[in-house]
């Protein structure tokens, strides 16, 4: 009949590892460069952060929050600011003509 048997190692789960990444954040950068005879033809730069939104926030990161395609009050403040340009634009077309 098996026994359980208690082992000195430490298991990890995946929910602690992604908890602790959240925690902290974890930062990967890198550089694709493509030349051709030392030319230099194109260069990307790859940037990632993962990190909970508190974590970032806390580092100074909330670009989210003012992009229209991900928040429903920037899409608001867009339209807003929308509208007052081409009521600016009126204003001035008036006081021009």
């Amino acid at each position: 009949m098996p026994q359980n048997i208690p082992h000195s190692i430490q298991t990890t789960s995946l929910a602690d590892i992604l908890e602790r990444v959240l925690d902290k954040g974890i930062v990967i950068a890198g550089d694709i460069k493509i030349c051709l005879a030392d030319v230099e033809l194109l260069t990307i730069k790859i940037r990632l952060l993962v990190a909970s939104v508190e974590k970032a926030k806390e580092m100074g990161i909330d670009w989210w929050q003012s992009d229209p395609a991900l928040s429903s009050k920037a899409r608001v403040l867009e339209e807003e600011n929308h509208q007052l340009k081409e009521r600016l634009d009126r204003l001035e077309a008036r006081l021009g003509g």
